[in-house]
């Protein structure tokens, strides 16, 4: 399988000494070769004020990263800059967006097998001319793909979840939950959890967006209207489909087992769950793409940059599951 190629994220923040870190624990977590997008210098500098003894060493090739990963981290690119950690700068940023670009250029491209993207400041790249709200939706870009047709998806080891709506107020969650919506992300949702999770039959369960599942329009119309329609016609459409579901009972432990993804109504409904089971070890997956694309479910963190006490457990589950999603889409 072709490495993965990893974006480095904000230098300022906590990507730079969790590519270090995880590069460094390869063999006891059994990751799959990776490649680091830029920064060589700056991942040696973050690597040694983590405690960590490492070898780093610049590439010429995505095939050479492979031959180099054993024994050194591979590096791809002559961009770098300086280890400021806590003090994000444009600087910065820019050195940030040119790894983002190589490495999801390289996925794109297929010359890398996935991208797994460092975590950064969306601030601090539009000051630098990045014009789009997220990576999510740069990933689209790049891939040919409609923003609204890329689909965010939470997974972790106890749960798989998808925010009908993502990055919204959530005054205006009511008026943006609408059939069409939910049903295109119930076929996208379905699809990559044959495809890219190996899941013969999913199973996907869908959420209410009021309390009690709106209890037959009394505390709201949108389960009776809207949702409960569209979960129909999407049965009819051959999808194993369930709810609307409660959101307050749906997460819990006896009810995660009878479905293998949610798809919840707004942001906050799909992530506290998520987190609260797994937060060391949540990815943020991509679906809809062309390539493969995972980051880790949380951000820069500036204020814990360079103390060493970031923990590396969602980049490494981030980079296993981008080699996992990989080696199902593209060697069965």
């Amino acid at each position: 399988m072709l490495p993965i190629a990893l974006s480095i994220g904000d230098p300022a923040g906590i990507g730079p000494e969790l590519v270090a870190e995880a590069w460094a624990r390869r063999d006891s977590e059994g990751l799959p070769p990776f490649v680091a997008i830029g920064g060589a210098g700056l991942l040696a500098t973050a690597a040694r004020a983590r405690g960590l003894d490492i070898a780093v060493q610049p590439v010429g090739s995505v095939a050479e990263a492979a031959d180099v990963f054993t024994r050194a981290l591979p590096v791809l690119g002559e961009e770098d800059t300086s280890y400021t950690p806590a003090e994000p700068t444009q600087d910065g940023a820019r050195f940030a967006l040119a790894s983002l670009e190589r490495a999801v250029a390289l996925a794109a491209s297929g010359d890398a097998g996935a991208v797994t993207t460092g975590p950064v400041a969306k601030s601090r790249l539009a000051e630098v001319g990045f014009d789009y709200p997220g990576q999510t939706e740069f990933c689209a870009a790049a891939g040919g793909v409609a923003a609204e047709d890329a689909v965010m998806m939470l997974a972790g080891p106890s749960l798989r979840a998808v925010p009908l709506t993502v990055h919204c107020a959530l005054a205006d969650v009511p008026r943006l939950v609408t059939a069409e919506l939910i049903r295109k992300r119930a076929h996208v949702v379905h699809a990559a959890l044959g495809r890219d999770f190996g899941i013969a039959r999913p199973r996907i369960a869908i959420a209410a967006l009021n309390p009690h599942a709106g209890e037959d329009g009394r505390m709201g119309t949108e389960e009776r209207d809207t949702i409960i329609p569209v979960i129909e016609r999407l049965r009819r459409e051959g999808l194993d489909v369930t709810g609307p579901h409660p959101a307050d009972a749906m997460f819990a432990p006896h009810q995660r087992g009878s479905y293998d993804a949610a798809i919840a109504m707004y942001h906050d409904q799909a992530l506290v769950p998520l987190k609260a089971l797994d937060f060391d070890s949540g990815v943020n997956v991509t679906l809809g793409l062309p390539f493969i694309r995972t980051s880790a479910d949380h951000g820069t963190a500036f204020p814990i940059a360079g103390t060493g006490t970031a923990r590396p457990g969602a980049t490494i589950a981030a980079i296993r599951m981008a080699g996992e999603m990989a080696a199902r889409r593209f060697h069965g």
